[in-house]
């Protein structure tokens, strides 16, 4: 029986960081040409590192056919980047590109996925892949989720993963999420950082870009860094990844105190903060107003009125992510990166010099 190849997935979602908090906000654009770029750093990454085949899907803006036409080129035989495999969607330019995309690679059995996107393009991803892991990488608006990281470090930290220089203990973390549940409709939806309870009667725009709209918070985890709704909590309430706990805040503009909170890029608002506390987990939390909306992961998705009962609860059962920090310590550690010569990125090794 012959051997599967060494197979990994990416999952660029062209509309991330490009919407309508561009406008409300001063949010950068996140172009289709520097999504390309970061996916060839990856492949050169995953080349490195001996992975064989990457899956990617179509889409409308470009990236796919770009990254195709340079995986034919002299920079890609020179770094023996992966072959390449696509997906040709049915685009619909939504979020169910990238859900349909993620099945497709979980059917395949990917050893991880690269994702490039925000908080709501790892939250559709993770709703599908159950626990093939996730190498995060931040191109969105909200990018508490994706932490902030080079490609090329990111992408070497998922091949020594996925070839199994690195142990499954060490290198995957388990991350919190949030379940946000009403019965009675059968709703059960989940955010990977935070839920925030809003007093617009309607979806409409998504964004929430005004303190005067925010009623409550619920976060994962909340660092003081963060830009976005976690923010608030990790300015007056700090919470790690790595802590069982998360953390509520309740506001209005009557509070005694008030904090000024980045909530979106160049956005900066004060919050009257009527009152906090830690998250805990499994524990069914009820909202504090009796209608409005409910923004996950920075977007309004859901409306509830006076007959509704929904609950925010946190659990542990969120997707599982490399964390690149521990697998790039642990290669240095014992010198994962240290090549023969037989590799052939030796520098003793003959480089193609076909089209010179």
């Amino acid at each position: 029986m012959s051997r599967q190849p060494l197979t990994v997935g990416i999952i660029a979602n062209p509309a991330s960081g490009r919407d309508l908090r561009r406008l409300t906000a001063s949010a950068g654009l996140f172009s289709s040409t520097d999504k390309v770029s970061t996916i060839q750093r990856l492949l050169a990454a995953f080349g490195a590192m001996g992975i064989e085949r990457v899956l990617m899907p179509t889409d409308m803006t470009g990236i796919a056919a770009a990254v195709l036409k340079n995986s034919q080129g002299r920079q890609a035989r020179e770094g023996h980047w992966p072959a390449l495999e696509f997906l040709h969607l049915n685009v619909r330019q939504s979020v169910d590109d990238t859900r349909q995309a993620a099945r497709w690679m979980a059917g395949r059995e990917v050893t991880l996925i690269a994702v490039l996107g925000g908080d709501g393009t790892h939250k559709a991803v993770a709703a599908e892949v159950g626990d093939t892991p996730l190498l995060t990488l931040s191109t969105g608006t909200n990018n508490a989720f994706p932490e902030l990281r080079e490609a090329t470090s990111a992408g070497l930290a998922g091949g020594l993963f996925a070839s199994g220089r690195v142990p499954s203990a060490l290198a995957l973390r388990r991350n919190k999420r949030l379940l946000v549940r009403e019965p009675s409709r059968g709703v059960c939806e989940t955010a990977l950082v935070d839920v925030a309870v809003s007093s617009l009667p309607f979806i409409g725009a998504r964004a929430i870009s005004r303190s005067a709209d925010l009623a409550e918070v619920f976060v994962t985890f909340a660092e003081p860094a963060s830009i976005g709704l976690s923010a608030l909590c990790g300015l007056w309430l700090p919470v790690t990844r790595q802590a069982a706990h998360g953390a509520w805040m309740r506001l209005g503009p009557s509070a005694d105190e008030a904090l000024l909170a980045p909530l979106a890029p160049g956005l900066l608002q004060g919050c009257g903060v009527l009152d906090a506390g830690y998250l805990q987990p499994n524990v069914p939390q009820g909202l504090c107003l009796p209608s409005g909306t409910l923004a996950l992961d920075g977007e309004r998705e859901i409306e509830f009125n006076h007959h509704d009962r929904p609950t925010v609860t946190l659990d542990a059962g969120g997707p599982l992510s490399i964390d690149v920090a521990a697998v790039l310590a642990h290669a240095a550690q014992q010198r994962l990166l240290a090549i023969d010569r037989h590799h052939p990125l030796h520098p003793e090794t003959p480089q193609d010099t076909l089209g010179e």
